[in-house]
């Protein structure tokens, strides 16, 4: 078992589609601030997003994000659901996907890095030469 990394997959609604579209969350101990979210649109090709973990957790109570990621609770319809909203040039998408599916996510991803720690676990002089050695 890889104890620094969580994949999760499940089925969520993309743009209010009645056909659910696999997706993948995804966390590596290595980046601790960021979660990956991809969803399959073709057969093998995935479109990834990565953003912060802390708009899963917040998310889950209350509206966050105020720029490309957005995600809230849906208590207008359905309290069982959480509403993520992605925007760019090329479009926009609103995912809705299983509260409980995000709740475990984010668990297990605290076990490799605790919530609110995740300054602990982040390599500065590895992110800095990552970044000059382009």
């Amino acid at each position: 078992m890889n104890t620094d990394a969580v994949n999760q997959n499940q089925f969520v609604t993309l743009n209010g589609s009645p056909a659910p579209v696999l997706s993948r969350l995804s966390y590596v101990g290595s980046e601790p601030f960021a979660v990956n979210l991809a969803f399959r649109t073709e057969r093998g090709r995935w479109v990834e997003w990565t953003f912060a973990r802390e708009l899963l957790v917040t998310g889950l109570s209350e509206p966050a994000g105020i720029g490309d990621v957005r995600v809230r609770p849906d208590l207008a319809t359905d309290e069982d659901l959480l509403i993520l909203e992605i925007e760019s040039p090329d479009g926009y998408a609103l995912v809705e996907m299983e509260r409980e599916d995000v709740e475990r996510f984010l668990d297990a991803s605290a076990e490799v890095v605790p919530i609110g720690a995740e300054d602990s676990y982040f390599d500065v002089d590895a992110f800095i030469a990552e970044i000059t050695n382009v």
